[in-house]
């Protein structure tokens, strides 16, 4: 992907902000909760099979003064700029930005991008949404209505008899939208399942058609040691909604925080390749990935490798690994990776 290296660098630039022009040396000035030590971007790569990977980049635009206020006026501020160099369409925000992008936001964040690089193609541009900016109480509320809006409110009943059946401890955490014209748009809901276990994640993924119930419990066995309950940081369901659809998503993806579950990232990088394995990927174009961007042994540290997620459904089945720059700081490895791991012991 070197033909597009430079593009996607000045498209990183943009995205950042104002903020972003910060020295790495001076620290965060924002606790960004893009990643572990607050560095407001963190990367990762698609892979399917018979397919050329993916790189993706998910940042949050910081003002020079960052606060919640300034960060989403840098945000949309950014958006205007790219939508003049890349010709976006805006009509799916436009229909809920009312709902997401209130005067006084609460919550962790209030407006991400995920800027897509493909071998070959112009970038695609995703934004990602809070459900609880206005509070987690009406998360839920918020989200119905949004889906309501953009032509989806007949799905809402599927996601939430299969994946908010605890209360409490499956909520809505993320709302996204591509910034493409309607037919090609996707749309995707999120939920976090707090303490889950397996089988409240099969339950859950039973919502789209097709997902491989036993490929599912593997993939999510292998990335967190046991069945379940997983008590570290949750494991997150994604829902994707094509032009079309109607009572189901076209999609669904497991999001595992694999860094929770691990010792270091070496134990997290033999359990990526297992994972490759089940699915029957190749890992060399992971092992490309994660040495572009590790600068320390990788079991000096635990969070290089975040998160790994298993795609499943339309539109491109496959796995993405998640990985920090570590901008920041390195979390160190954990000492005790058996007390650690307490909640995700095989049952």
């Amino acid at each position: 992907m070197s033909a597009s290296s430079q593009r996607a660098a000045k498209l990183l630039s943009a995205a950042l902000g104002s903020g972003g022009l910060r020295p790495l040396a001076q620290g965060p000035l924002w606790p960004s909760g893009v990643a572990d030590d607050h560095s407001p971007v963190e990367f990762s790569v698609a892979f399917a099979e018979n397919e050329p990977s993916i790189v993706r980049m998910i940042v949050e635009s910081l003002g020079s003064h960052p606060h919640r206020g300034s960060n989403l006026a840098e945000a949309i501020g950014v958006l205007d700029v790219l939508n003049r160099e890349f010709d976006l369409d805006p009509g799916q925000l436009d229909l809920v930005r009312d709902l997401f992008l209130p005067p006084d936001p609460q919550g962790l964040f209030t407006f991400w991008y995920s800027l897509i690089i493909r071998p070959g193609a112009a970038p695609a541009i995703k934004v990602y949404l809070n459900p609880e900016v206005r509070g987690r109480a009406r998360a839920t509320g918020l989200v119905r209505e949004a889906l309501t809006r953009l032509g989806l409110g007949k799905v809402y009943p599927t996601v939430a008899g299969h994946a908010l059946r605890r209360d409490q401890l499956d909520r809505f955490s993320f709302f996204a939208l591509d910034l493409v014209d309607q037919q090609r748009a996707r749309v995707k809901t999120y939920v976090s399942h707090d303490g889950a276990a397996i089988p409240d994640i099969a339950r859950a993924a039973a919502a789209a058609p097709g997902v491989d119930a036993e490929l599912l419990s593997d993939v999510c066995e292998l990335a967190c040691g046991g069945t379940g309950p997983f008590t570290g940081r949750p494991l997150m369901s994604s829902y994707t909604f094509l032009s079309g659809d109607t009572g189901r998503p076209s999609g669904y993806s497991l999001y595992i925080p694999i860094r929770d579950y691990v010792r270091d990232d070496l134990e997290a990088c033999e359990r990526v390749h297992a994972i490759m394995a089940r699915y029957g990927l190749d890992p060399a174009p992971f092992d490309r990935a994660l040495a572009s961007i590790a600068r320390r042994p990788l079991a000096e540290g635990v969070g290089l490798i975040a998160h790994v997620s298993l795609r499943l459904g339309k539109p491109r089945p496959g796995i993405t690994v998640y990985l920090s720059s570590e901008a920041y700081g390195v979390t160190p490895p954990r000492s005790n990776a058996r007390a650690d791991l307490e909640g995700a012991v095989r049952t």
